[in-house]
């Protein structure tokens, strides 16, 4: 990250930080913080509004961190699942999202150079066809929603995705349109840890 980047403000409409937090929120996102060694800056800009926060966080952990009794029928995979968010994140041209959800995508499917690849160019990026299924229908999903087809879910299908699979890529597209969304109205800037996340040994 450049100097200029670092300098510049983490969002345009002010962070604020755990400590100020009602107490629910203060222990989330301390936990957050001892896990990956940093507050990810989208949780100090999303702090402004703790309501929305809150239920921004409980959407997102709904969707991200599936319940491990697979009560939710789905058996998409953590890596599978960010794939899905880096994919939709460069097509709505997030860098904030590129760049944090890359890093946890190279950390979760181990590979440094899938995540920059789906970013740049999800259409020719080269995947398995269960893989492929998934940032098909998500790319679809972002871009054109409007046009989704019976022969679109049907694709999805034969590819090998259950049903509770490809609503789980549509809830994840839709939740992160939203957030790319925020990310471009606060100029949300990145973490300068997330670059290096995953491309090095630990």
């Amino acid at each position: 990250m450049s100097a200029a980047e670092t300098d510049r403000p983490v969002s345009r409409f002010g962070v604020v930080e755990p400590s100020d937090l009602p107490d629910d929120l203060r222990q989330r996102i301390e936990a957050i913080a001892e896990k990956s060694g940093f507050v990810p800056n989208v949780f100090l800009a999303l702090a402004r509004r703790p309501a929305e926060l809150r239920a921004f966080l409980d959407y997102h952990d709904a969707l991200m961190i599936p319940a491990e009794d697979g009560a939710s029928g789905s058996t998409l995979s953590a890596a599978e699942r960010e794939l899905i968010v880096v994919a939709t994140s460069g097509a709505n041209h997030c860098t904030y999202c590129i760049v944090a959800h890359g890093a946890i995508l190279r950390v979760r499917g181990k590979d440094p150079e899938l995540a920059d690849q789906v970013a740049a160019n999800p259409y020719s990026v080269a995947l398995d066809p269960r893989r492929r299924a998934i940032v098909d229908l998500a790319l679809l999903l972002a871009t054109d929603s409007a046009s989704l087809r019976d022969e679109d879910i049907d694709t999805a299908r034969d590819a090998g995705l259950t049903d509770e699979e490809i609503w789980d890529v549509g809830a994840i597209t839709a939740l992160f349109a939203m957030s790319n969304r925020l990310a471009h109205l606060t100029a949300l800037r990145p973490n300068p840890e997330f670059f290096l996340m995953g491309r090095l040994p630990r």
